[in-house]
């Protein structure tokens, strides 16, 4: 049998928001395989969706810049908090975002080759590495394009712990596009609509729900019903454009653009150290002591 380590039941814990035994004896039945750990857990009507980019771990701020038509979000790295509140290291983010909209570099390789004042992204990242005694790592960036009757919002929040770049369609409020970017912030939708949601993606969420449905000793007559109306759920929940507006929860974030005109077309959210790993605290020490290990 796999060995479960604290880190493990530490991941799933937070992925699922379930307590630790329960984690890791969902561990131990999947053979520490944490995807099959979540579906199981959720079967059992015990956790929500697993969301596979909460675990946010590095340092850093992501920004915004927009260029006319063109608008670029940036995500620079550093290995502590501390880093992220100089003035050096902030400065280098907005220029790094501000150089990428006006370049629109291809690749990263391209994006690193940009030409600055003192050289290139790539040789001033290494300058502030120098400079700054941690190292700093230019992670992404996505460059978005928009027509003259469309609008881009950019919003940062937390000093640009997440930033967010949306383009609405069909008006030139900035102001709206920018109120969906804060929504999006804050809410953390996966897709703007059900028509991006991958036929496999359906079809492993309807097999969890009807096991879910199945293990709650409902009828299988009645089962069908249920999983259709818990699908309709999810869809709302991950589409942008189903969701409750913030800002006015009795009307959905399609209703709310509708009504100035506009439709959302795209957007892009960056969470600092979203998938990304850092040495392990003290937690894991924790986690083992009270598992008797």
């Amino acid at each position: 049998m796999s060995k479960i380590s604290a880190s493990m039941v530490k991941e799933l814990r937070e992925r699922t928001g379930v307590g630790m035994m329960d984690a890791k004896r969902a561990l131990v039945e999947v053979e520490g395989k944490m995807e099959e750990a979540i579906d199981l857990l959720r079967e059992k009507g015990m956790a929500k969706a697993g969301k596979k980019n909460d675990r946010i771990a590095a340092e850093g701020l992501a920004n915004v810049y927009i260029n006319g038509n063109t608008a670029a979000i940036v995500e620079v790295n550093s290995e502590t908090d501390f880093v992220a509140k100089n003035e050096k290291f902030q400065d280098l983010v907005k220029n790094i975002a501000k150089l990428v909209a006006e370049n629109k570099p291809a690749t990263m390789e391209e994006a690193l080759q940009i030409k600055t004042e003192t050289g290139t992204i790539d040789s001033d990242v290494i300058e502030a590495t120098q400079v700054i005694g941690e190292k700093i790592s230019f992670r992404r960036f996505e460059i978005l394009e928009k027509d003259d009757n469309a609008a881009f919002g950019g919003y940062l929040h937390m000093g640009g712990r997440i930033a967010v770049l949306t383009v609405i369609e069909g008006t030139t409020d900035d102001v709206v596009a920018k109120d969906v970017a804060m929504h999006v912030a804050a809410i953390n939708p996966r897709y703007v609509s059900k028509d991006q949601v991958s036929q496999d993606e359906l079809d492993h969420e309807k097999k969890v729900l009807t096991e879910q449905a199945l293990n709650e000793g409902k009828p299988e007559n009645i089962v069908e019903k249920m999983v259709i109306g818990r699908m309709n759920k999810f869809l709302a929940e991950i589409c942008l454009v189903d969701q409750p507006f913030v800002k006015d929860p009795d009307m959905t974030v399609e209703k709310f653009v509708a009504s100035k005109g506009g439709t959302v077309k795209e957007f892009v959210r960056f969470e600092v150290g979203e998938g990304m790993e850092k040495r392990e605290e003290n937690f894991a020490d924790e986690v083992a002591s009270q598992m008797g290990k």
